[in-house]
């Protein structure tokens, strides 16, 4: 079992990584006290895969679980959700220190961490990412949020979790296309911090793809320290800490245009990361070379890099963003393949150049 700190100034935590760990969860949440009273939160389909063993485990551990469903669908991480949970909570009578486990990817992380971090003003939360999306990103770090019909994750807070239990023995049971959509933020990662891990990707994406145990270890693992790193040094995302929003601009508004039911969450921003690509050379930050290496992988990854939207549509959605400021959205640009920037865009003809370009391609 690997270990990786974040280290705080307050909330700091450890990510634990390997392969069959469920039976250490008692082992790394003895040093805490909890109440015995427990939440799993899950969804109908994971519940099924991997429910009874995470139930079996927590009740070896001496709580006594308690489990909530929640249907799958980006539009069902909603305040609507979010209070059948508080009304679920309340009629269990759960107190400060019982625990909320969530047990799934994204969706049901933000959501059950939204809960977690205003439910009685916060009580314990503890996260087991089943996709690779979750584990390298969404399950690290803090944020949790709900939707709005506004914009992805339009309520939300940065609420740090106990702990987070990364078993990779649960991607075995993922589908491809839900890999594949989280090979992007592991991409990303080489992008905006670390042009040898970049290297690496593009040597290794075969036994990636191929689930190889060894190969995902380190690349999981890698993934957490940049993030670590990053969220160390930048908790609330004051300044650096926004450099991991690479794509998600274009991505987020995407999500937004489709009404979340076209794109994995990972698809959209590769689809942004193509597109802050084309920006960032366009404003001769980056080579075209540069573009071309992000785009192969990206494909090579099974992840699309074109644009069946119109561009006008999400230039509108785009103001609408987190990152937008004094009616300017604010790009994570790229200097070069492990070096990005953190910058305002008010040239919309650039923006709407790279995006017409992919929707060029598109056709």
């Amino acid at each position: 079992m690997e270990t990786v700190r974040v280290q705080l100034k307050a909330d700091s935590y450890s990510i634990y990584i390997g392969q069959n760990l469920l039976p250490h969860l008692g082992e790394v949440l003895r040093p805490f006290s909890l109440s015995k009273k427990a939440l799993l939160v899950t969804d109908p389909q994971i519940n099924e895969l991997h429910g009874q063993g995470v139930l079996a485990a927590l009740s070896e551990s001496g709580f006594t679980p308690l489990l909530f469903l929640v249907p799958p669908g980006e539009e069902n991480k909603s305040l609507k959700w979010a209070s059948r949970l508080y009304d679920f909570l309340m009629e269990a009578r759960a107190d400060r220190r019982s625990p909320i486990f969530a047990l799934g990817g994204g969706l049901i992380g933000d959501l059950a961490g939204f809960v977690a971090s205003t439910y009685m003003r916060g009580v314990p939360f503890v996260q087991l990412p089943t996709s690779l999306l979750a584990q390298i990103d969404s399950s690290v770090g803090g944020k949790v949020a709900v939707n709005h019909r506004s914009g992805k994750n339009m309520v939300g807070a940065f609420y740090q979790p106990l702990v987070v239990l990364i078993d990779i023995a649960f991607l075995d049971t993922l589908p491809d296309r839900e890999f594949r959509a989280g090979l992007a933020e592991v991409i990303k990662y080489g992008v905006i911090s670390d042009a040898s891990f970049f290297s690496f990707l593009e040597s290794n994406l075969d036994p990636i793809l191929r689930l190889d145990a060894e190969t995902l270890l380190f690349v999981i693992k890698r993934c957490c320290q940049i993030k670590a790193s990053i969220v160390a040094q930048d908790e609330k995302e004051e300044g650096l800490r926004a450099i991991l929003n690479y794509g998600h601009t274009i991505g987020h508004a995407l999500e937004a245009a489709t009404r979340f039911r076209r794109y994995r969450h990972g698809e959209a921003v590769a689809i942004g990361m193509e597109a802050a690509g084309r920006i960032s050379e366009s404003l001769g930050l980056w080579r075209p070379e540069e573009t071309s290496r992000q785009r192969a992988i990206l494909r090579a990854a099974g992840l699309p890099c074109n644009l069946p939207v119109k561009p006008e549509k999400l230039l509108k959605l785009l103001y609408y963003d987190k990152k937008t400021r004094n009616q300017k959205a604010h790009f994570v640009l790229t200097r070069a393949i492990g070096d990005a920037i953190i910058r305002p865009l008010s040239e919309e003809e650039l923006i709407l150049k790279a995006l017409h370009e992919m929707s060029k391609d598109y056709a």
